[in-house]
């Protein structure tokens, strides 16, 4: 418990001067490092052929975010699939199959990271360097971008958030929300690249291993083996675990990720690592104040998350280390033996309350009761989220709780003075009930195929496995029960499409409902106006997201996790 109270006073505290400092940026306000930054901004903004200067509407960036993804990801997949003929492949890794190459791609292109694949044995150094590391950078800060808009668009557009703006009337034309190439420029070269480099020295400084050449060869100490030499798999591990940490990603350069000793050799690494889990996302939620001007917004979105994050978090390691089940000795299986269970159940709290989905320990080794609550995490998918995507979420449900609470209370349905109507509603609807049309549709169709299923569990968990395999892939997650023969077009191909549904849209229609909120008229908040800073309204919000999410999946959790625990209590 002392570290995760450790952990989550460290992210709040760091978290706070970054999220003001992550307005600024985004807000394109001058800065002291403007000289060294625009030096480095300018070639790319020449290259990507566009004025940083120049808005868009919601339309023109939507386009621009789903063009930047469509190109990249070409590029990405045709690099997996001609790897073995590249330089910077000193292990002599082949190519990667067609099917497992799109779905590492769609996976790392929505910023998921979910692994059909074992990074050190089936990716090139270049492979990992400039497909995975690159899009662990540049999708983080994506979806960043697209909760700014949405914010932006919020606020009345860009023109509205100037500095003695008054309130507008109904607008016209589209709102000008910014620049997307702008925002995903500045957020990656002023914000995420000097703390990825931060972290990369203080990891190699703990002996994550940082370097380009081949791996050693042992001798395995067993000789009953069977294995006259190990290769010892190596390379710029640092940088990768560092960015993986920081932008909500997840893939390891490893296949069993930072429960590998070179990933996270020691408990100072492991401190790091388990900090890096939330702390932009922490920041993006301290941010909202400062960027939108409207100091009781922070304090409405981070104390909503922190208290869903502190009683997810006191839930799993309670139920991990702490209870009956806990001291079943089938359950230390795949567990972190060098942290404890409170370090291993601090991480899968944190790695599932975000959408980053590294583990240092196995999940499918969990108690059934703590998958119930990682699994709980991921459905939710906003008590800190992923950079961008997270808080994105939060707004779905905070536009959706003022819209019932406005009802409940015989007001007008609105935010920040504008009105919340049907069509606004109708789009929010969809976009909650594509979550369990998807992840049930999916989940029910694989268990009735088992020859396509490749599962290790027949059982309550083997439920489990799939249902957190697909909710993992929508969730933008990327954690897996594992137990699974997922290296099959059946799992590769069916996730691909879930990892796509579960990230465009979820950007996307947000910042449409946005503009749309946008080209009313604004009026000015009085007495009679639906007040939502306030910890009443904050309570709201959170019992409209456990209605809508948690409860619509009760009968799946019943049957998986929670009769697992009920079978496991009887034996």
């Amino acid at each position: 418990m002392n570290e995760a109270f450790l952990v989550l006073a460290l992210a709040i505290g760091l978290g706070w001067p970054l999220g003001r400092y992550l307005a600024v940026v985004m807000r394109g306000a001058p800065m002291r490092g403007d000289r060294l930054f625009g030096w480095i901004e300018r070639p790319l903004y020449r290259l990507l052929g566009t004025d940083p200067q120049r808005g868009m509407s919601w339309r023109g960036y939507a386009r621009a975010f789903a063009l930047s993804n469509l190109m990249v990801g070409v590029v990405v997949w045709m690099l997996f699939m001609v790897q073995a003929w590249l330089p910077l492949n000193p292990d002599a890794v082949p190519n990667m199959r067609w099917d497992t190459a799109l779905h590492t791609m769609v996976s790392f292109l929505t910023n998921t990271n979910q692994q059909h694949y074992s990074g050190q044995a089936q990716l090139s150094y270049l492979s990992q360097m400039v497909g995975i590391v690159g899009l662990q950078v540049a999708t983080p800060m994506m979806g960043l971008a697209l909760v700014v808009a949405t914010l932006r668009a919020l606020m009345g557009g860009r023109q509205a958030m100037q500095p003695g703006s008054a309130p507008g009337k109904t607008i016209e034309t589209e709102p000008d929300v910014g620049n997307y190439w702008a925002d995903v420029v500045r957020a990656s070269v002023r914000f995420l690249l000097p703390l990825c480099l931060l972290w990369s020295v203080l990891l190699t400084s703990q002996g994550v291993p940082s370097t380009l050449q081949a791996g050693p060869a042992a001798t395995p100490v067993d000789a009953s083996a069977g294995m006259a030499q190990q290769k010892i798999p190596l390379g710029p591990v640092a940088p990768m675990v560092a960015i993986k940490q920081l932008g909500t990603n997840g893939g390891g350069w490893y296949g069993p990720n930072s429960s590998v000793p070179l990933e996270n050799p020691t408990p100072f690494s492991n401190l790091l690592e388990t900090l890096a889990l939330v702390l932009i996302p922490v920041a993006v939620a301290c941010m909202v104040g400062p960027f939108t001007r409207r100091r009781k917004f922070t304090a409405l979105v981070v104390g909503s998350m922190l208290l869903m994050s502190v009683l997810s978090t006191g839930a799993g390691i309670v139920l991990e280390g702490h209870a009956a089940s806990a001291a079943t000795p089938l359950l230390m299986e795949g567990k972190e033996v060098r942290f404890g269970a409170d370090a291993s159940a601090l991480w899968a709290m944190l790695t599932t309350q975000t959408s980053n989905g590294s583990v240092n320990a196995m999940h499918d080794s969990l108690a059934p009761l703590t998958g119930l609550v990682t699994l709980g995490n991921m459905l939710v998918n906003a008590i800190w989220g992923g950079i961008g995507c997270g808080l994105q979420q939060f707004l779905v449900y905070l536009l959706l709780a003022a819209f019932l609470a406005g009802l409940m209370t015989g007001r007008t349905p609105e935010l920040f003075g504008r009105k919340i109507e049907a069509r606004e509603v109708r789009l929010l609807s969809l976009l909650i009930l594509l979550q369990p049309l998807v992840v049930l549709g999916f989940t029910a169709m694989t268990l009735a195929l088992p020859q396509f299923t490749g599962n290790s569990n027949s059982g309550f968990h083997g439920i489990s496995q799939v249902f957190y395999e697909y909710t993992s892939a929508f969730a933008n997650n990327g954690s897996g029960f594992e137990g699974l023969g997922d290296a099959t077009y059946w799992w590769n191909l069916t996730c691909a499409l879930v990892l796509a549904l579960g990230r465009y849209p979820a950007l996307i229609v947000p910042l449409a409902v946005a503009a749309s909120l946008a080209r009313k008229r604004h009026a000015p908040e009085g007495p009679g106006s639906l007040h939502i800073e306030t910890p009443t309204f904050a309570l709201t919000t959170v019992a409209v997201i456990v209605i809508l999410t948690l409860l619509q999946f009760m009968p799946v959790l019943v049957l998986g996790p929670v009769a697992e625990h009920l079978s496991l209590a009887v034996h």
